[in-house]
């Protein structure tokens, strides 16, 4: 909406869906249950105002209620929308190809897409009930691989927060980001040597669109006795194979119609 003055105004009604889609991010950290008084902390506002946005989610079953203690959880409209989401993305068709390359290689594989200034980890492995699926996007293997081939409209790494270290061999800054991409670019993968998890080593290639976005990036995960210098070509090849076999099975319904695959 836009004033006489020229000047752009929310839509009424916007800051209270923002609020509320607020509410339902304070649960990305697979954390235990929130009290309004915990999401009221987190988003900086009035408790009443946090315990109303939270009973607003509750009726539309977003959110749904511990009768015992009276905290807030994940909804079963949530699960709903999160796996019509899942089959939508064709994602379900992803888990027999990251389970057989996880076999061949004895690691773990994951495959991923961009959220923000996060990576989100989607299918793979490392989906369980205790692993929290958000990374920073520039502090991972699969995060550099979707900033060096960056989707329409995705502005790299100027968007991106101040880095967040995760142990004490972190990736690269923002500030050193574009030459690190370039690498990354040049060579085809990226490599997280213990910077985001200690005791592991992780090969990440893109899963590209016909455009030649990354679409995801898939990654494989094992202990550096595994993926050894000697055997990381081997590993790169099979997750490359792997990657390969995905851009065909990720396609959606419209792109295998149109053959020039337009992004």
């Amino acid at each position: 909406m836009t004033t006489e003055a020229g000047i752009v105004r929310p839509p009424a009604g916007a800051q209270a869906v923002r609020r509320a889609l607020d509410v339902l991010h304070c649960f990305h950290d697979n954390g235990p249950d929130l009290s309004a008084s915990d999401l009221a902390r987190r988003l900086g506002l009035a408790t009443s105002t946090a315990h109303r946005l939270a009973r607003t989610l509750l009726g539309s079953g977003f959110l749904e209620q511990d009768a015992r203690t009276a905290r807030y959880r994940l909804g079963p409209a949530m699960t709903e929308l999160g796996r019509l989401a899942y089959h939508q993305r064709g994602l379900h068709l992803a888990t027999p190809e990251l389970a057989d390359l996880a076999r061949r290689t004895g690691g773990t594989a994951d495959l991923a897409l961009r959220s923000g200034p996060h990576v989100v980890i989607v299918a793979g492995g490392s989906v369980t009930p205790r692993v929290g699926l958000r990374r920073p996007l520039h502090s991972t293997a699969l995060g550099k691989v979707l900033l060096a081939w960056p989707r329409r409209a995705e502005d790299e790494a100027r968007a991106l927060p101040a880095p967040t270290v995760l142990t004490d061999r972190p990736l690269s800054g923002p500030s050193s980001l574009t030459p690190e991409l370039a690498r990354v670019q040049e060579a085809g993968y990226a490599l997280d040597d213990g910077e985001s998890a200690h005791g592991v080593r992780t090969v990440a290639v893109p899963v590209l669109e016909r455009a030649g976005h990354a679409r995801f990036a898939l990654a494989v995960r094992a202990a550096p006795e595994l993926i050894t210098e000697g055997r990381l070509g081997w590993y790169l090849a099979q997750a490359q194979e792997c990657a390969r076999a995905l851009e065909v099975l990720l396609l959606t319904p419209a792109e295998r119609r149109d053959p020039r695959g337009r992004a």
